[in-house]
């Protein structure tokens, strides 16, 4: 008896290889989750200079541009407690990267987001496959949170922060930062920052339980065929 005879065909589908660059419905995954998150991150910037402060704070670029400190341009309020030690928001105005890294450089960050998010474009639709909807919407969180904050750098010179996690919270033991500074956590940020963050964190992730390739991985047709006795 033939090996075709007393072996049932390989009824598997074969391992899909297309690229999510060519695919319309990974594309509309990828803009529809971008444009959500983009509008959480813009909307929640918007509502915390409205709402946070006494008055409604407006950011003029020029002035911005000008100014020897921002610290000056931010109306003297108290925070809002949202959850005491956990989480409160309070304006602030950040030069800087995240958490307010490299300030002065802002061309610097304007370009490097660029470059990054053409980066994240190119890891969709050369390295991902369609059905991998787990780093599209990781890769829309980064591509997100890439374009809240280069907005506000375009329009305001500078990104609006609010949320301040484990507010008053110090470090044990007397250590400090290199800031001199010892809370915990002494940074302002927005949703955008926490975006790139979980969009980092999750591709991490999928990068490390992702299996190996699938063009290294299928089997052959000399793998599929037993051979005959």
């Amino acid at each position: 008896m033939s090996a075709e005879a007393s072996h049932p065909a390989n009824t598997q589908p074969p391992p899909d290889t297309t690229r999510a660059g060519r695919s319309p419905r990974a594309w509309v995954l990828l803009l529809t989750a971008t444009l959500i998150a983009l509008a959480l991150d813009l909307g929640s910037k918007h509502l915390a200079f409205q709402h946070i402060a006494d008055t409604p704070v407006p950011i003029d670029r020029r002035e911005v541009i000008e100014a020897v400190s921002l610290d000056a341009l931010i109306p003297i309020h108290d925070a809002v407690v949202v959850v005491p030690s956990l989480l409160e928001f309070t304006l602030v105005l950040n030069p800087g990267a995240v958490f307010g890294i490299g300030a002065g450089q802002r061309w610097f960050f304007v370009a490097f987001t660029v470059g990054a998010l053409a980066f994240a474009l190119l890891i969709f639709a050369r390295w991902t496959t369609p059905r991998e909807k787990g780093a599209h919407i990781a890769l829309a969180l980064l591509i997100a949170g890439g374009l809240g904050n280069l907005y506000d750098r375009m329009l305001y010179a500078c990104v609006r922060d609010f949320i301040h996690p484990l507010p008053g919270v110090k470090l044990p033991f007397g250590i400090r930062w290199p800031s001199g500074s010892r809370d915990v956590w002494p940074y302002v940020s927005n949703v955008a920052d926490l975006f790139l963050l979980v969009g980092i964190g999750a591709l991490l992730v999928y990068s490390w339980r992702r299996p190996p390739d699938e063009h290294e991985t299928a089997p052959t047709p000399q793998d599929q065929t037993p051979p005959t006795a």
